[in-house]
């Protein structure tokens, strides 16, 4: 329903969006976007008699403003915390100044926060946005019965055409359905209720899936799975100021990291869904990605393990891995594994909810975590290590401090050349890998199951669903 200046297409590159043409100044901090002059907000009362308005610069300053405004405390406020000005110059240009070099944010203003709104909405006393929106998107809204279904329809006036010069979107309406489970979501679009399924949940993986990730024989006629990475990284953190000695000693940790086979783990316990966590932090499908990580060797966590029992005396490590219920199959095949090196870890399962307070406030010393990028750049996955970044206040749940990483960390956001950066990147993803503050399990894949009459529906690093070349075939 919402667009903004930039938009990713599905290799994850910025192209226009509203903003057709954007220039970067030599010291990267000033970004010019030039707009577009023929987008529409839906069509609304709001706008009198026309019933709708062009898109100007002003309502981009009026679209940002909201989103540092505290009484709307927005969750997408952070995405403006490197800015220091923005302002429209006329009603078609539009100027955003940075208060310091950030070479990654064009990719934040592909982020939906950064999506333009029309203050009329706003101004109207008695206006309820929340069941009422109203943007610039290919489809607009029509219905909404809460927990139980949104319609959305086509936007008649909506910018774009493909490349034949047809308009977008090819569909009429979209039907969102809320579900109480999964599974019953699953069993729907089985039945041919539902067109469309995303993600691989436990309770129905094997049911759709092979081990080696294909599609199960009786549903080969029937349904299209598209899969393709995903910017997520799963893995197990060590808290290095915690409560627990054992882990604080680089060469459990390191042990640790060499005592299981990933491969094996996401062909039994993942059906193939993911790739095996044996490069650095940053996942595949990002630039900086490719250092040297860890690979099965159980020889060399042995050694690792008696090293650290002959020099301490500790005899018996004290280790206790904290999870949650999803994970408690992964979590069990890693505890056998470690077993086998010489290590006891005792599995602790919280609430989800639990269990994110506890990594944020340094109760739990070992814990099972992920990481999705908010947007395609590997200073996300860099920025959990960055010593300034210490939680609770940031991403640095570990209280990993190196200062060769932070003074590199630090030189990547004055290098706007991308290749440049990149390699600063994997050097900074080395450093984390050798002193071993996290475990990678895997790299995990985004899935999509659709009927065989849907087509054109793509998938992106990102996993964002992107419906507006989209084509359903007209039953017979």
């Amino acid at each position: 329903m919402f667009s903004g200046l930039v938009q990713l297409d599905d290799s994850l590159n910025i192209k226009p969006d509203i903003a057709k043409k954007w220039d970067i100044s030599e010291d990267g901090k000033t970004y010019t976007f030039t707009l577009r002059n023929d987008v529409y907000f839906h069509k609304s009362d709001l706008f009198g008699n026309d019933s709708t308005r062009t898109v100007k610069a002003a309502d981009f300053t009026y679209s940002l403003n909201r989103l540092l405004d505290e009484q709307v405390a927005a969750p997408g406020r952070w995405i403006l915390q490197n800015v220091e000005n923005f302002y429209a110059v006329n009603d078609s240009v539009f100027e955003i100044q940075l208060n310091k070099t950030f070479p990654a944010f064009l990719g934040l203003l592909t982020m939906k926060y950064a999506s333009v709104v029309p203050h009329e909405a706003f101004e109207k006393q008695g206006y309820n946005f929340r069941s009422n929106p109203i943007g610039t998107g290919p489809f607009q809204f029509k219905i909404w019965e809460e927990n139980v279904k949104l319609v959305l329809r086509k936007n008649p006036l909506y910018y774009e055409k493909d490349e034949q010069g047809n308009q977008l979107p090819y569909l009429e309406a979209v039907a969102i359905t809320f579900l109480p489970d999964k599974q019953s979501g699953f069993l729907q679009f089985v039945q041919g209720k539902k067109d469309f399924v995303s993600g691989l949940d436990p309770s129905y993986k094997d049911e759709i899936l092979t081990p080696k990730g294909q599609l199960q024989p009786k549903y080969t006629e029937k349904v299209s799975m598209i899969t393709g990475p995903y910017l997520n990284t799963e893995y197990m953190g060590f808290r290095l100021d915690g409560p627990d000695d054992a882990v604080k000693d680089k060469r459990i940790r390191q042990a640790l990291n060499y005592g299981f086979d990933r491969a094996k783990m996401i062909m039994y316990l993942r059906n193939g869904m993911g790739t095996p966590g044996t490069n650095g932090m940053i996942p595949t499908g990002l630039g900086g990605f490719g250092c040297e990580g860890y690979n099965y060797n159980p020889v060399k966590a042995r050694e690792l393990v008696a090293s650290y029992k002959a020099e301490t005396g500790d005899k018996n490590p004290k280790i206790q891995i904290s999870t949650s219920a999803s994970y408690l199959d992964i979590t069990e095949y890693l505890q056998r594994e470690w077993q086998k090196i010489g290590l006891n870890v005792e599995v602790d399962v919280n609430p989800p909810s639990t269990l994110s307070q506890a990594i944020s406030t340094g109760k739990v010393s070992f814990f099972k975590a992920s990481w999705i990028a908010d947007y395609p750049d590997a200073e996300n996955y860099l920025s959990l290590f960055y010593s300034k970044n210490f939680s609770p206040g940031g991403p640095n749940y570990t209280h990993f401090k190196n200062e060769e990483f932070d003074r590199l960390y630090e030189q990547s956001f004055l290098v706007t050349d991308d290749k440049k950066r990149q390699e600063i990147y994997k050097q900074l993803d080395a450093i984390v890998m050798e002193e071993a503050p996290v475990i990678v399990l895997f790299y995990d894949k985004a899935a999509r199951f659709t009927g065989k009459d849907v087509n054109g529906l793509g998938i992106n690093p990102l996993n964002l669903l992107t419906l507006k070349t989209t084509k359903k075939d007209k039953k017979e």
